[in-house]
């Protein structure tokens, strides 16, 4: 019996447009009634992910940031995992040094030093995932989206670093122009033992904490709900969703994940774009009666 389903966004649960679709939403409410709970595993902050699901009026628990924050229903904090100081300096006087724009992600929100490469940012991402989206009409929906309002637009990161009430709980790098760029960093990371380094787009790299993983995150809620990952779902598309396919016995790719998530899953969806999440909650349904 499958009991939870844990949903990325991104690429997956939103669609070209950055929206939950109304026949996802609706699954997830069929899911719910029958007594499957839905959860987000995101990689976005808790400020990006709500919004975009409080449209559709669902309030799920939510995975935020690859695991490094959990939030239950109620929106209580349930699981804290900051990068350890010393990989936060390490990490920026890496990225600094290849001149790679990167953003911090702390626990009370997340600091750019650049509101015009946040923004192209964003919209690379929309068209890297939709291709369909063309690059104008990715443009104007990322400035329009509330992720963009709320970014902490900073000159320095100095001042985030050093302030005892921010911890830097995800690091997200970008080169667009040359993603093969980000390739020796990631490398250099990897190899400290201490970080986990993951893409959600061909455009990103994702550094956390080692312990912070969706299906490390994923696993533990399940357990205080009662349950193994032999009762789970997940849904994804990318890098950073590896980790929870690999670990959820019902695991779903998206059309249009990359071809490794493809190889580890247990069954492959439709695209974003086509509603693959709802059509995966069905098959969910669908293991639940037996057929």
């Amino acid at each position: 019996m499958i009991k939870l389903i844990a949903s990325d966004m991104d690429g997956t649960l939103l669609n070209d447009k950055m929206q939950v679709s109304d026949e996802n939403a609706a699954a997830i409410r069929q899911a719910g009634e029958s007594g499957i709970e839905f959860v987000v595993a995101t990689g976005r902050g808790l400020s990006e992910a709500k919004p975009l699901l409080a449209d559709q009026k669902l309030t799920p628990a939510f995975i935020t940031l690859n695991g490094a924050m959990v939030y239950d229903e109620q929106g209580n904090l349930a699981v804290s995992i900051p990068i350890d100081d010393d990989m936060t300096s390490y990490s920026m006087r890496l990225l600094d040094e290849r001149d790679l724009y990167y953003e911090l992600v702390t626990n009370h929100g997340i600091f750019s030093n650049s509101r015009v490469r946040r923004i192209q940012n964003v919209a690379d991402l929309l068209v890297n995932l939709n291709p369909d989206t063309n690059y104008k009409l990715a443009v104007a929906l990322a400035s329009a989206r509330l992720e963009i309002m709320n970014i902490n637009y900073v000159d320095d990161y100095t001042d985030v670093v050093s302030n005892p009430e921010l911890h830097v709980m995800k690091i997200i790098a970008f080169n667009t122009a040359d993603p093969t760029a980000l390739t020796e960093p990631k490398q250099l990371l990897l190899k400290t033992a201490k970080l986990m380094v993951t893409s959600s787009s061909r455009n990103n790299i994702e550094i956390n904490n080692i312990q912070a993983q969706k299906g490390i995150a994923l696993a533990k809620y399940a357990k205080q709900k009662g349950y193994g990952m032999e009762s789970v779902m997940a849904i994804g598309d990318n890098f950073n969703d590896e980790s929870m396919i690999r670990d959820a016995k019902y695991s779903v790719a998206m059309g249009n994940a990359v071809q490794p998530i493809k190889d580890l899953a247990w069954f492959e969806t439709a695209t974003n774009t086509n509603h693959g999440v709802a059509l995966a909650i069905l098959k969910a349904l669908e293991v639940n009666r037996g057929k």
